[in-house]
């Protein structure tokens, strides 16, 4: 059993909170709202007075493992928005959010010193950094209690424990959806928080608490290229915005105009507003929750019927909670080089990577989805996978320096689906075919048979080009 397959255990193990109020952080991670949200219900539960707290790792903006600077400018953006709309929601219930430019690790405990508290709660996250981070503030003296909450299942309630996680997808669909298994119904929001602690004021002075919840800053010239309307998730629009506000909106619009039943038919295609159910970045901030859309998938289908295409969102929102079951699994393990596999440690050529990044292989269509992705932040799923497999298979290059740039450059980066999907396409991972190898000719002419997409996003006249 791997150090991440230990999460849940553990959480049980960090015993039931004191009965004594007091004073308690909450830190926000990629949790941003207040509904379906167990962690803060918790939170809310033992405190006496409560700080919110977002923590912005300077260190995270510098380049990392393979010299790529993480995260860009379009999730800063776009995370900063969810900010804003989560600090506008505990200001109208009498309370305010912390956004700092200070790692989590170095941050919260100079806060708990200053609040005389070392109680923190927080949402579980089962991956290394994260875990890292956890256990650097336990080693600190801080008593942090953390909930699994990013699921639409509740792994205590699956007819397997997670370190009996079946290795194959459409296995554990089957046992899944034979079980009769269904996710819990989604928590409301807290209807009143705990106040502010009395020398709040005094402290958020202190270390310089921006009122503007962390906006990011960017000059005329880079917002206006920033802001291309060729993307097909324009998170710059008001309802494309970060946070549950745009989000809850956004599901309620995709439902009201009956996208569901046309969403297994469009769900490949590669630009445009509708094609795709356009839910990840909301969920990858933790602005929604997988729950809160599945409640509301269900309601369309009592009154609108279900069909193969609202089918597959739930289908969907399985291969997400699969990649996150893995991680409770296998852990660091899926960081690995060789992943999960007996291959040899991939081959590496960093000239090629680079050309790859910078949209120049000489091959149209992956060019084209490179410029889209640097554009825009966004790439459609099928592409997503095209690039990844060129990338690996035709490149040779080292798959976890493309989940590394995806890392750096994806508005709806998550950390487990992204790894799960890079080991997919390298066969690193649990599938039992050694990696998805594309065929870039076949893609073209099943998605882009009229070059459209090269056009939209390519050089003059390299629609023809293959």
């Amino acid at each position: 059993m791997s150090d991440s397959s230990c999460v849940l255990s553990a959480q049980a193990q960090e015993g039931s909170p004191s009965n004594t109020p007091g004073t308690v952080i909450y830190w926000f991670r990629n949790d941003l709202r207040l509904a379906d949200n167990r962690a803060l219900v918790h939170a809310c539960q033992h405190a006496e007075n409560l700080v919110f707290v977002y923590c912005h790792s300077l260190s995270a903006l510098q380049p990392q493992r393979w010299n790529l600077p993480h995260p860009g400018l379009h999730r800063q953006r776009f995370v900063a928005s969810a900010l804003a709309d989560l600090s506008d929601q505990l200001n109208a219930m009498g309370s305010q959010l912390m956004v700092v430019n200070m790692s989590a690790v170095e941050f919260l405990p100079l806060l708990a010193s200053e609040l005389d508290s070392k109680v923190v709660y927080c949402e579980e996250i089962a991956a290394p950094y994260e875990q890292d981070d956890i256990s650097a503030l336990r080693a600190a003296g801080l008593t942090v209690h953390t909930h699994w909450q990013s699921t639409l299942l509740d792994p205590v309630h699956l007819p397997f424990k997670p370190d009996a996680l079946p290795d194959v997808f459409t296995q554990f669909r089957n046992i899944i959806e034979g079980s009769g298994v269904q996710p819990p119904a989604p928590l409301p929001a807290p209807q009143s928080l705990p106040a502010l602690p009395d020398n709040f004021g005094q402290i958020a002075k202190k270390w310089g608490i921006d009122s503007d919840a962390g906006a990011v800053e960017a000059s005329a010239e880079a917002s206006a290229l920033l802001n291309d309307d060729r993307s097909s998730f324009p998170y710059f629009l008001p309802e494309f915005s970060g946070g549950s506000t745009a989000a809850c909106a956004h599901v309620e619009d995709y439902l009201k105009r009956k996208l569901p039943h046309t969403y297994k038919q469009t769900r490949n295609q590669l630009s445009g507003l509708d094609y795709s159910t356009k839910f990840s970045p909301w969920l990858a901030s933790g602005a929604i929750s997988a729950r809160q859309i599945f409640s509301a998938l269900k309601k369309f289908e009592a009154e609108h019927g279900a069909n193969e295409g609202s089918y597959w969102i739930w289908f969907e929102l399985l291969w997400r909670d699969y990649f996150r079951l893995l991680h409770l699994k296998y852990g660091r393990r899926l960081y690995f080089a060789k992943g999960l596999s007996d291959l040899p440690a991939p081959a590496h050529d960093a000239e090629k990577f680079t050309d790859w990044c910078l949209a120049r292989t000489g091959n149209a269509f992956i060019d084209a989805a490179m410029a889209e992705l640097a554009a825009t932040g966004y790439l459609s799923n099928r592409m997503r996978q095209v690039v990844a497999s060129y990338l690996i298979h035709e490149l040779a290059c080292d798959w976890r320096a493309g989940a590394a740039w995806f890392e750096a450059q994806l508005i709806d980066y998550d950390v487990y689906s992204n790894q799960g999907n890079w080991l997919y396409i390298a066969g690193r991972g649990t599938d039992p075919r050694n990696g998805r190898r594309f065929n870039i000719q076949k893609q073209v002419n099943d998605h882009d048979c009229d070059g459209s997409y090269r056009r939209l996003w390519g050089k003059p006249g390299n629609a023809a080009n293959d």
